[in-house]
């Protein structure tokens, strides 16, 4: 028996001594964070799957695992078929299998400090039609027989500067505080990791590629806080610069303590806080008010400190992104570079330009039909050379005090000429790309609207991709953050619905995969910007690109682009070499990036 069987055994004895018919595994923390720390990857521990989004339902004769479409190639190499069945969401629904498959009477259970509230109502009223039931565990089955289960990160947290944040914490937790009492409220619950950390101005260590200090914060009306945490992740700056207004409390008191707000109208916002939260504070005889979390539209919005942080942090990451693509045009076609080496030498860039703390997300490096693989992670099994005329993918991002940076860039692996099918697919997508650069739209405009125009040239040709144009980036924090999104408007789509507004950062990545040959993507982080166009009426919004690094010219059908889409592309190009060749102190890169960058 291999280990992943052994362990979806042991998990099934184990619901079968505790008299439930199934268990739910959500890849999830209790600050349903999109990456979690290496404790709560009980996902991956079960099946081996290395994604960042996804779900497994066990049941005692049955299992499967439920997966949205940029994983649908992933899963089947990563996760055994024999032991689970693989469905695709959102078409395929967890609680409509749940319901065919427990049987009448069956008992479902769920962790409720990794699902939320609405999850878990929508779950049971789809079960409770069939005749079974959802009932909500004390402690979570998988962990009971995770032997070897990491502990939580110890690491320390540590100031973010009030320089670069922009804002003290005080000034936010006022905020707050007088947005409690607007809504005749007396207090919030706040667990979104990045929220808190962006309250307090505090980042950590805990989660890999997210500087965040696991913990949750309890803000007051008056504007002072509890903040739950490990006292030894805690040093005395810390202490010193939050003062006394936030008290610093153990994390391990943080679901009793929330019985101190019994009689109290509280806020708490459905989408990013738990079950568990929900519950604690009902059973205390407090009065729960499901609400949005008030740090989500400030911390989106980026102020002036911020803004200036992400485009210096965006010049140093194009000058090593720029290295890289330099690098990978003198060693690509020599048939010495492979998936794994791509990735360890950008990385290697990244950390020689200045002041990085981590990537922003595991690097996606992917040759040829691992290329189409659309959240390819690269592993010693899957390692491809970058071979002779081929596709080369490679979406990667770092981690800086001043910015979050998130950049793909697809190349042509020579030394031949692309053929015509690659090229068509690469500039169909770059005229997308081109369309939503350059789009003025009025305010109150929603993700949603514009993510045709990223589509419409792949479309013409009956052609799409299966994931969002564009997600909101983080200051120093989440590289997905939310609420806003540009993608097609669809049941489970957070943040299609938000409106864009000035100071908010997103993607514009629309790709094309070709399964079992090659992927395209390009992506750049885009700033909303108030416009003056002359004559207007209203407030118009457009976008200014953040990103700085040269765009594949190799795989470009020049007779396939406008006047207008070569002019943008010649002046975003003279743009890259304004900013990054500067930082090019080696003659063979500088001119290399003069070349790469010259007008079409």
């Amino acid at each position: 028996m291999h280990t992943h069987e052994a362990r979806l055994k042991a998990l099934r004895e184990e619901l079968a001594r505790r008299g439930l018919a199934g268990f739910v595994v959500p890849i999830s923390d209790e600050h349903l964070s999109e990456y979690v720390g290496a404790y709560a990857q009980r996902l991956a521990w079960l099946t081996g799957f290395g994604g960042s989004a996804g779900t497994v339902a066990v049941l005692a004769e049955k299992a499967a695992i439920f997966v949205d479409g940029r994983y649908t190639l992933q899963v089947r190499d990563q996760v055994d078929g024999r032991l689970y069945e693989y469905r695709s969401v959102p078409q395929d629904s967890l609680a409509d299998w749940l319901a065919e498959n427990a049987g009448a009477g069956a008992k479902v259970a769920y962790d409720p400090w990794l699902h939320t509230q609405p999850w878990a109502k929508a779950v049971a009223t789809r079960l409770a039609k069939a005749g079974a039931e959802l009932v909500a565990v004390e402690d979570n089955p998988l962990d009971a027989v995770w032997q070897d289960r990491p502990a939580p990160s110890p690491a320390p947290a540590f100031l973010q500067d009030e320089s670069l944040a922009g804002r003290s914490s005080a000034d936010k937790r006022a905020a707050i505080g007088e947005w409690l009492k607007a809504e005749g409220l007396d207090a919030v619950v706040i667990s979104a990791l990045d929220s808190v950390a962006w309250v307090l101005n505090v980042r950590g260590s805990d989660v890999e590629r997210t500087p965040v200090a696991l913990s949750y914060l309890t803000v007051l009306a008056d504007g002072t806080a509890d903040w739950f945490i490990a006292p030894d992740k805690v040093p005395a700056e810390v202490a010193t610069a939050l003062g006394n207004a936030v008290r610093v409390r153990p994390s391990d008191n943080f679901a009793a303590a929330l019985a101190e707000l019994s009689g109290k109208r509280v806020a708490t916002d459905p989408a990013r806080s738990v079950a568990a939260i929900f519950a604690a504070l009902e059973a205390a005889g407090a009065q729960v008010v499901p609400l949005p979390d008030p740090a989500v539209l400030p911390k989106a919005t980026k102020n002036a400190a911020e803004i200036a942080g992400h485009d210096a942090a965006q010049a140093r990451d194009g000058a090593a992104v720029s290295r890289f693509l330099h690098w990978l045009g003198v060693n690509g076609p020599k048939c010495m570079v492979d998936e794994i080496s791509a990735a360890a030498q950008l990385e290697s860039f990244r950390q020689a330009g200045g002041d990085l703390r981590d990537l922003s997300f595991d690097t996606i490096s992917g040759s040829g039909p691992n290329g189409a693989i659309v959240h390819y992670r690269v592993s010693e099994e899957t390692n491809r050379l970058l071979a002779p005329n081929s596709v080369y993918l490679v979406d990667s991002g770092g981690q800086y005090p001043d910015g979050t940076t998130d950049i793909t860039r697809t190349v042509w692996i020579g030394p031949d000429e692309a053929p015509a099918e690659v090229k068509d697919r690469f500039t169909r997508v770059l005229k997308g790309h081109i369309a939503l650069a350059v789009q003025t739209f009025p305010a109150g405009t929603t993700g949603s609207q514009l993510d045709t125009l990223a589509r419409q040239f792949l479309w013409q040709a009956g052609l799409d991709y299966a994931h969002g144009t564009g997600h909101g980036v983080g200051s120093f924090l989440s590289v997905h953050e939310g609420p806003q999104r540009i993608a097609k408007p669809r049941g489970g789509q957070a943040g299609t619905e938000q409106e864009l507004l000035p100071g908010m950062i997103l993607s514009n990545e629309p790709g094309y995969y070709k399964t079992g040959e090659y992927g395209i993507r390009v992506e750049n982080l885009v700033l909303v910007e108030r416009r003056e166009i002359p004559g207007m009426e209203g407030e118009w919004l457009g976008f200014r690109t953040l990103t700085l690094a040269p765009i594949d010219k190799a795989l470009i059908a020049p007779d396939l682009l406008t006047p207008a889409e070569r002019a943008w592309l010649d002046a975003y190009h003279a743009q890259v070499v304004q900013v990054v060749a500067p930082q090019l102190h080696e003659a063979a890169a500088r001119t290399w990036l003069e070349e790469a960058c010259r007008p079409l």
